[in-house]
């Protein structure tokens, strides 16, 4: 668990920070806020707009799978602020609720922050009703109000306190509407000063309910400090692991199993219907919408378009093609120009610059030749696409169109004997393989998601973006006429996507059919109303949250494996580096797979990030070209895409070869943490290993057919 300290300065909100800037003192108390709630009710945002954080939000289920910690100080107090996974639920039958339940159960926050969405208060209201029974201090946060407004939704808010014993804010979190409000109630609260009494009517049939009443006061007698008996109650009854862990005794848990035989088996049923007719009840006395309830008609027409059964795909891979194309097009000419001053005329004057204090040759080129070259090259290639793709990509999740991706993709997971909720760690995996992997957990079967787990790397992560559309713009791109050659490096990068997808089902069902066999599990997947994206807000934290991070953690491979580069290109035994002996090692299984073996031994040596394989195998094409000192590079490497083409053209490349060393950017062993992660994820060495070696064998496979096939032809 990662704790943050925020400074409140940073808050975006100005009314905010001078609330926060009035609790800055020394002393004062310190409080734990618990922030519960639905999926997509907008959590995350409030997390922000407490803290001054930048935890990365977006328009659909899933996005918190774990605990977000965060701080903030209000009237002298600190604040330790703790956001907890979306759940519908807190029967701890996946993770996320176990994680939810538990927290607020055990955790003993001084208050629990429930956020809901006001245009679907009935479906957060089964939530909000199991929160109260769990925990005396309590807040329900009404976000989205905005959004309500445009839906003609009116929510009555002290009659809704009043219903569920505890203060109900209203707020606009995106825009900060309500915020100071919340911060004011949540300090009653944890004070005193407002002494909820949380609404816990239960209306189950008179037998059940005085027999769970029974049960109730003994755990009463046992644990007389409890003040959620009835509620513990209910889970000795269902064998919660965790419940009768820390409250159960034998005699509890034998009067817990007689009391559940007497009532039924059905009794898990008849709560959560009392649970769901109490919450429509309450809603029916709160909320009114004038027109038509639910989405607005607008939504309504949108979804059987975006979700239709034969429009659905093409209009899916469409989008997905817009933003590529943009892509490629918008990143050429600052990428030329990046190049130029970073290459062109920075690494010269860098190197007259040591060579004019009279540095050794040894220091000029290990820092100038290789560490400061591979990092410019890697600045100069990488940040033009993700400064573009990122922010598209972004506006797009923001506006909720990744769950429909979801609810296109899921009969084809369940086909393929996967779970739906792959499509969403699929759609992470576009960012980050490891992103993607930690999101599985948001898949309650083990099975499922050791499926996921080990199949995420068929997305083409961030890392690898760059190289694919370089080489489809140098190589697939260049071989057709000018005017159509933006579009045919568009076509490439998008086959390139569409195999990793199709290689995601293909080995979701090959594993379903053999180590990992079972039945496929249903899932209920909320579809988000669309959101007019917030452009300039999206393009910071895109830029922030993921292009800079990204780039900064590329450029901090990039370094060391410039100077490692440097160093085999420069050390040698029997007068040839050690570099040149492994490419020749390398040169006939590269060639069976349509690649070389500079490409080979690139992908060695860049497995801490995809970021560094292209700058590796311009280093090490130049050592081949007999430029050991590296001096000659900066001056091919001027500028233009034209000059990185050459040098690759002189280094033996060929159309086969770009073709190949495309696919095998997709079928290739994950990076260093992507690895790390899949380890911590799953505890396993066995499914850490298969993961690894699962698309690297694959790679070696597909690229070889491919190289036989073309020179058959």
């Amino acid at each position: 668990m990662t704790e943050i300290q925020s400074q409140c300065a940073n808050c975006p909100k100005a009314s905010l920070r001078s609330l926060q800037r009035r609790g800055t003192q020394a002393g004062g108390e310190r409080y734990v806020v618990a922030l519960a709630g639905n999926p997509n009710t907008g959590k995350s945002t409030v997390f922000n707009a407490l803290t001054g954080l930048k935890q990365h939000t977006g328009n659909w289920p899933g996005k918190t799978v774990g605990k977000a910690e965060g701080y903030f100080n209000y009237e002298n107090d600190t604040y330790r602020i703790v956001d907890l996974p979306g759940t519908y639920s807190l029967s701890s039958t996946s993770e996320d609720e176990e994680i939810a339940r538990d927290f607020i159960l055990f955790g003993q926050p001084d208050v629990t922050v429930m956020v809901a969405d006001a245009t679907r208060l009935e479906r957060n209201m089964n939530l909000i009703l199991q929160v109260l029974q769990i925990t005396d201090k309590a807040v329900l946060c009404v976000n989205l109000l905005d959004e309500a407004k445009r839906n003609n939704i009116e929510i009555n808010l002290n009659a809704l306190s009043r219903r569920l014993g505890i203060p109900v804010v209203g707020c606009s979190a995106r825009s900060g509407h309500g915020i100071d409000n919340l911060l004011a109630v949540i300090r009653e609260v944890v004070t005193g000063e407002y002494v909820c009494r949380p609404h816990r009517a239960t209306n189950l049939p008179p037998d059940t309910a005085e027999r769970v009443k029974m049960l109730a006061e003994r755990v009463k007698e046992i644990y007389p400090d409890l003040r959620n008996a009835e509620w513990i109650a209910f889970r000795l009854m269902e064998n919660d692991p965790s419940v009768m862990e820390r409250f159960g005794t034998p005699e509890l848990n034998a009067l817990a199993e007689e009391v559940h035989m007497q009532i039924s088996n059905n009794f898990h049923d008849q709560w959560m219907e009392d649970i769901y007719s109490q919450a429509e009840e309450i809603c029916r006395d709160t909320v009114t919408q004038s027109g038509h309830r639910g989405r607005l008609p607008f939504d309504v027409k949108l979804d059987r378009i975006l979700t239709h059964r034969f429009w659905g795909f093409p209009i899916m891979v469409a989008l997905l093609g817009v933003v590529f194309w943009l892509t490629i097009i918008g990143s050429n000419y600052p990428s030329g120009w990046l190049n130029e001053l970073l290459v062109g005329i920075i690494h010269p004057a860098l190197r007259e610059g040591f060579v004019g204090i009279g540095s050794p040759d040894w220091l000029t080129g290990l820092v100038v030749d290789g560490i400061y070259l591979s990092t410019a090259w890697v600045v100069s290639v990488m940040l033009p696409p993700m400064a573009i793709f990122f922010p598209l990509f972004t506006l797009l999740e923001d506006f909720g169109y990744l769950p429909r991706v979801a609810f296109n993709l899921d009969e084809l997971f369940r086909r393929a004997g996967a779970h739906g909720k792959q499509a969403l760690t699929m759609s992470m995996g576009f960012g980050c393989n490891a992103a993607g992997v930690v999101s599985t957990r948001i898949i309650d079967s083990t099975r499922e998601r050791l499926i996921a787990i080990i199949t995420n790397n068929f997305s083409l992560c961030n890392g690898r973006w760059p190289t694919q559309i370089l080489l489809a713009t140098l190589f697939i791109g260049a071989a057709v006429p000018q005017q159509y050659s933006s579009v045919v490096a568009l076509v490439a990068v998008m086959s390139v996507v569409l195999m990793g997808v199709m290689f995601m089902f293909g080995s979701s069902w090959m594993l379903s059919r053999t180590i990992l066999r079972g039945e496929v599990s249903t899932f209920h997947l909320e579809l988000p109303p669309y959101r007019p994206p917030q452009f300039w807000q999206t393009l910071y934290t895109s830029l922030i949250d993921r292009t800079l991070i990204v780039l900064w953690r590329a450029i901090v491979f990039a370094a060391p494996a410039g100077a490692v580069i440097w160093l085999c290109s420069n050390v040698t035994v029997g007068n040839v580096s050690i570099a040149q002996h492994l490419i020749g090692w390398l040169d006939t299984p590269g060639w069976i797979m349509g690649l070389n073996g500079v490409i080979l031994l690139a992908y060695i040596l860049a497995i801490p990030a995809n970021e560094i394989v292209m700058p590796t195998i311009l280093m090490l094409t130049m050592l081949v070209l007999g430029q050991t000192d590296m001096a000659a590079a900066g001056v091919l490497m001027e500028g233009t895409e034209a000059e990185t083409k050459q040098i690759l053209l002189m280094g033996g490349w060929n159309l086969l070869t770009a073709v190949c060393l495309m696919v095998f950017c997709l079928l290739h062993h994950p990076c260093s943490t992507t690895i790390y992660t899949i380890y911590k994820e799953t505890k396993s060495a066995k499914w850490t290993a298969i993961a690894t070696l699962l698309p690297l064998v694959l790679g070696i496979i597909v690229t070889s057919l491919i190289a036989v096939v073309w020179r058959m032809i």
